[in-house]
């Protein structure tokens, strides 16, 4: 048994993660390897990797950790956090300033047991920063309006994926990341082409908590999203430290 292994199997052990029917990789804690629907079964596959900083290429890492697990019809699923560290997209708490509006507009943010969200000054500055004063102040106006009618949700509609994406640090975060604002990924169309030529398969880079999650970018536009989000709707790869940031989908 490798490290990698013996670590697996610690983990198991302490209720953590679980081994998957596919050798190195695992399923997470409260969540099942596979799912049906629309009368086929799928198998979601989860693997581990170290974790990923700027340092890293997501091609590289990828090519490494999945591409020896891969089989014809595979699709990989990677999330944005992993792609957005790649990318330079984290930034420490401690580099970020809000400013008197972002304080403001962050204490109208519900917060939830699923993430942070906009609901601290600095995810909140972020978002003025993504995606522009005028509209974030829109959203809080249309946000505010549908508070008024029982509706939910008007805020990121109009303001957009950039600020839905950004990921602000919660206690059971990965560390370092528990001390870091991490925005949307670039060019997530992009990047799932990039993997997709690497490594021969699909790709989807996706965004998802235990509330649901978006596909933000498909390798093939024929890649059908609705479908790939109903498959990964109870978010297979985890919501807290379980350092799996890529799966395999994988038919039957």
């Amino acid at each position: 048994m490798d490290e990698r292994e013996k670590e697996q199997s610690r983990d198991g052990e302490k209720g953590v993660q679980r081994p998957a029917s596919v050798a190195g990789t695992v399923i997470n804690p409260d969540k099942e390897e596979e799912i049906t629907w629309q009368g086929m079964r799928y198998r979601r596959l989860c693997i581990r990797t170290p974790v990923i900083t700027a340092g890293d290429d997501i091609v590289q890492v990828a090519r490494r950790y999945a591409g020896p697990l891969l089989e014809k019809g595979d699709i990989l699923f990677v999330t944005e956090k992993a792609v957005a560290c790649t990318q330079r997209r984290a930034i420490p708490l401690e580099e970020i300033h809000p400013r008197p509006l972002a304080r403001f507009l962050s204490r109208f943010v519900r917060r939830t047991p699923y993430g942070i969200g906009l609901a601290m000054p600095e995810t909140m500055e972020c978002a003025l920063r993504e995606c522009g004063t005028l509209r974030i102040l829109l959203a809080a106006a249309v946000s505010a309006v549908g508070k008024l009618l029982g509706e939910r949700g008007w805020f990121y509609r109009v303001a957009g994926y950039r600020a839905a994406s950004i990921d602000g640090p919660c206690p059971n975060t990965l560390p370092p990341y528990n001390r870091y604002v991490v925005l949307g990924p670039l060019r997530p169309d992009g990047v799932a082409e990039e993997l997709a030529q690497a490594l021969g398969c699909a790709v989807a880079v996706v965004d998802l908590n235990d509330l649901g999650g978006e596909i933000l970018g498909v390798s093939d536009r024929r890649m059908d999203r609705a479908h790939l989000r109903a498959l990964l709707r109870d978010n297979p790869l985890g919501q807290c430290s379980e350092q799996t940031p890529m799966g395999i989908l994988r038919r039957g």
